[in-house]
């Protein structure tokens, strides 16, 4: 993991609980696998923990580990250092998405209600009068009653977001060429095209994985498709969206956006979406930081004590998973 960012997860209480768990150095963190003292933990490691910042588990990193029976990432993608070679080595692979995918799911609960409830255009006003007005009048149309809201992708954090949505009068619609029909009904949403979704969604959320087939998929069409007044909230990928187009959506004032990730990310000093009064932008922020580090930790620290016990994971990741998702 990267050395600096061991701190977060590696805290006096995690090294504890690793301690009863596992033989292990908590004080060790490594970075560089060419790194001599690395290379010397290598040869008798036989679970690897890891987490941001991790380099890639090439065949040449896992010739010089003979004993490596499994990793445990106590993070979400595994796909920048889990390889293909992991999966020739037979490696079991588990993660924290799961752990992860909570504060991504609250975030954009939370984006969804203030969106429908207009709170970045009445705050805006409200600067502006600075005193007493008929709000009532001004926005007649807001709130989350019978609103339609367009969940893009039933990945882990979509079905979350579902989830968290469920006690609200919100009709959910969801766009995943893999959800079944039964399952969308297991799920009590209803199964659109990408082009029907954003044509009648009062918010769009984006939950899919980057893949070649996704880049882009929030094209200018799509974008023109939306609803006056509509939101697009992105906590995937930015490059799920066409940024040049949505920006002129933006500028323009005809919808509103709450945006985490960009394409390129940061976006430009000089980026108009920094100032934009429909645009919420935040610096790829939903996802854990602060305490919520701590619940992936917890999880981590659970998979191994499972692994210690001879047990499965519970959060096992498999190889045709791996190629679909984020």
């Amino acid at each position: 993991m990267d050395p600096d960012l061991a701190p977060m997860l590696l805290t006096e209480r995690t090294r504890a609980a690793l301690a009863e768990v596992a033989e292990c150095d908590a004080e060790f963190v490594a970075h560089d696998f060419s790194d001599a003292a690395t290379r010397a933990a290598l040869a008798r490691t036989e679970v690897m923990l890891t987490f941001w910042g991790c380099p890639p588990l090439d065949q040449e990193v896992l010739a010089s580990a003979p004993h490596l029976r499994a990793v445990v990432h106590a993070a979400g993608s595994i796909k920048w250092h889990v390889t293909e070679a992991c999966w020739r080595r037979g490696l079991q692979v588990s993660s924290a998405a799961d752990a992860n995918a909570m504060p991504v799911a609250e975030y954009t609960a939370a984006a969804v209600l203030f969106s429908n409830k207009r709170v970045l255009e009445v705050r805006e006003q409200y600067r502006r009068v600075r005193g007493l007005h008929d709000w009532r009048s001004a926005f007649p149309e807001v709130g989350n009653y019978r609103r339609t809201v367009g969940v893009v992708g039933a990945s882990r954090i979509g079905r979350r977001v579902l989830e968290l949505l469920k006690p609200y009068s919100i009709e959910l619609l969801v766009y995943d060429p893999y959800l079944s029909a039964g399952e969308a009904a297991r799920l009590g949403v209803r199964r659109a095209g990408l082009a029907e979704l954003c044509e009648t969604s009062d918010v769009v959320s984006l939950h899919a994985p980057e893949l070649p087939g996704t880049r882009r998929m929030i094209d200018r069409r799509m974008l023109s498709l939306m609803p006056d007044g509509a939101t697009l909230i992105n906590t995937a990928r930015g490059s799920l969206v066409d940024h040049e187009a949505l920006t002129e959506e933006l500028v323009g004032g005809r919808l509103n956006a709450v945006i985490d990730v960009t394409e390129p990310e940061p976006l430009p000093a000089d980026s108009p979406l920094y100032d934009l009064p429909n645009v919420l932008l935040t610096p790829h922020f939903a996802g854990s930081f602060g305490n919520e580090v701590q619940r992936m930790a917890d999880e981590a620290v659970d998979e191994l004590a499972r692994y210690a016990a001879g047990r499965p994971f519970a959060h096992a990741v498999h190889e045709d998973e791996w190629e679909r998702t984020a």
